[in-house]
């Protein structure tokens, strides 16, 4: 790597770095140039030296935060047996996480599309990643004979309804329920969703 790549490197991460901090601590309607520039410690024109404009910067975040997750996930299932039952463990670690962070769950599921992103990548990226993360455990299970592969998919989109849809109650105090009786219900709702395949 040479030293321009070098630099310009370190330059797109301390951006990237400032998005993140004011996304986690703020959320999306913080985010503009000049804040992101102000919390880098460069001019907001040194910024477009680096990215096309703020969306491309919200696009590397959410690539970022996915990943953040992924470690998460990974380090809170990795005990589990594969299967149906580590579907479950990765469900229930992936809303973990959104709990945890829930201005990230915010920036994926409650702002609207137009503001996170003027390409499709982004949306196709959030949308797709609860099945990402699961997708090892699904082939086994559709290997293993105890689903077809529309069943799978079926099971899939209700997964992702359902951790989406508990999470927004949760975080947004639709329902007036403590952590542990939230994540006991959630193991009830997954209990019921597997009830065939397990």
């Amino acid at each position: 790597m040479t030293k321009n790549e070098i630099q310009e490197q370190r330059m797109r991460g301390y951006f990237i770095d400032a998005t993140r901090t004011i996304l986690k601590g703020e959320g999306l309607k913080a985010i503009s140039v000049r804040n992101i520039a102000r919390e880098a410690g460069y001019s907001y024109a040194t910024l477009y030296n680096y990215f096309k404009d703020v969306k491309d910067l919200v696009f590397e975040c959410v690539c970022d935060f996915q990943e953040e997750c992924s470690e998460y996930v990974s380090k809170m299932t990795s005990e589990e047996a594969p299967g149906i039952r580590k579907i479950r463990a990765i469900s229930i670690a992936y809303m973990k996480y959104f709990v945890e962070y829930p201005g990230i769950f915010e920036l994926f599921f409650i702002e609207k599309p137009t503001d996170l992103a003027t390409r499709q990548p982004t949306v196709a990226r959030i949308n797709t990643f609860l099945d990402r993360l699961c997708e090892e455990d699904w082939e086994l299970v559709i290997q293993r004979g105890l689903l077809s592969e529309d069943k799978r998919q079926e099971l899939a989109r209700q997964l992702k309804y359902l951790t989406t849809g508990m999470l927004v109650f949760y975080l947004h105090r639709r329902e007036d329920i403590e952590y542990k009786e939230f994540f006991n219900n959630a193991q009830r709702q997954f209990s019921a969703l597997f009830a065939e395949t397990i």
